[in-house]
């Protein structure tokens, strides 16, 4: 747990195991403990959810007043540089002028906004204000994820549609695809729940805001994310749909390629047959067979089989299936 008071321009740490101020805004519970949770609560007479509680995915259970505060939860995506970003869900918790987050993991959009504090591009004064600060810098990052996301999926396609080399290197190729495509999908699927949940929360903030009769201008600065918010959603959908026609288009190349090999054991098989069928008729060794006692018979009987051979492959060469 740690404690920000604001001295008008920036953020101090508040000393540990002394009372809370007028100045402490923000009470940042980082993998709270029972003694941090009861700290939290009989300082500012709310009930701080538990895990359990901010994983529950009804909107009544994540935007709810209660005893003058107001609860927000949201997932939030983050880890975006590592190869599966993982989602965790952080709490918002506005009681009168301060904030107070929970959360079980370590975002980097927290340390961001601190950052952005320390060089005084960020207010601080309010838990109003801290609270749109982080979320800025959450929809920051997750911006960053998507472009991310954005240049991952401008490889696939290039690779899928510009596959090179032998049969055997495209369908090892084509396999490798379809794992990054996966990927790719199940990225963008977290970033498309995460932009969508902080929508959900920025609707209540912003309402939040108003029944607080909050500085309008906090509010301005929430529109201002929802619109980015909802461009980033957009941008999502358009990546979702541009994954599904890339996961198609491999599924259709490697049918394809399925199918060649297919035609190509039929096309043996209707080659064989004809030799198969000579061969046969002069196996049966009846008593009454002319060709039996002939001197040519066995060149005869191997170039007709050979002809019946050669006759399909001309065929199906005229018909462009080799």
């Amino acid at each position: 747990m740690t404690i920000y008071d604001s001295n008008g321009k920036g953020l101090t740490v508040h000393e540990p195991g002394t009372p809370l101020t007028g100045n402490s805004v923000w009470i940042d519970l980082l993998q709270p403990t029972a003694e941090e949770d009861k700290f939290a609560e009989d300082a500012l007479a709310i009930d701080i959810p538990s895990r359990a509680e901010m994983r529950e995915i009804e909107p009544s259970n994540r935007f709810y007043q209660e005893r003058g505060a107001y609860f927000m939860t949201a997932s939030i995506v983050y880890n975006v540089e590592a190869p599966v970003p993982q989602s965790t869900a952080v709490t918002f918790i506005l009681a009168g002028d301060r904030l107070v987050t929970v959360r079980y993991a370590e975002p980097k959009a927290f340390p961001l906004y601190l950052q952005r504090v320390e060089k005084g591009d960020a207010a601080c004064t309010t838990g109003a204000s801290i609270m749109t600060g982080l979320i800025d810098a959450v929809v920051h990052r997750m911006a960053d994820l998507i472009e991310r996301i954005q240049d991952e999926v401008e490889r696939l396609a290039q690779s899928v549609f510009d596959l090179r080399g032998g049969q055997q290197t495209r369908n090892r190729r084509l396999d490798v695809q379809l794992r990054r495509i996966g990927k790719a999908g199940d990225i963008t699927a977290r970033a498309e729940d995460s932009a969508a949940s902080m929508n959900r929360l920025l609707l209540y903030f912003v309402q939040a805001t108003q029944d607080r009769e909050d500085d309008p201008r906090i509010r301005q600065r929430i529109k201002a994310a929802q619109r980015d918010i909802n461009t980033l959603l957009d941008h999502t959908k358009f990546l979702s749909q541009r994954i599904s026609f890339i996961l198609d288009a491999t599924l259709g190349m490697i049918s394809n390629e399925q199918n060649q090999i297919i035609k190509l054991f039929s096309v043996m098989a209707v080659i064989l047959l004809p030799p198969t069928l000579v061969a046969s008729v002069y196996g049966m060794n009846f008593k009454h067979m002319p060709e039996l006692e002939w001197t040519y018979g066995y060149p005869w009987a191997l170039g007709l089989m050979a002809i019946c051979a050669v006759v399909p492959i001309i065929y199906f060469r005229r018909k462009g299936w080799f």
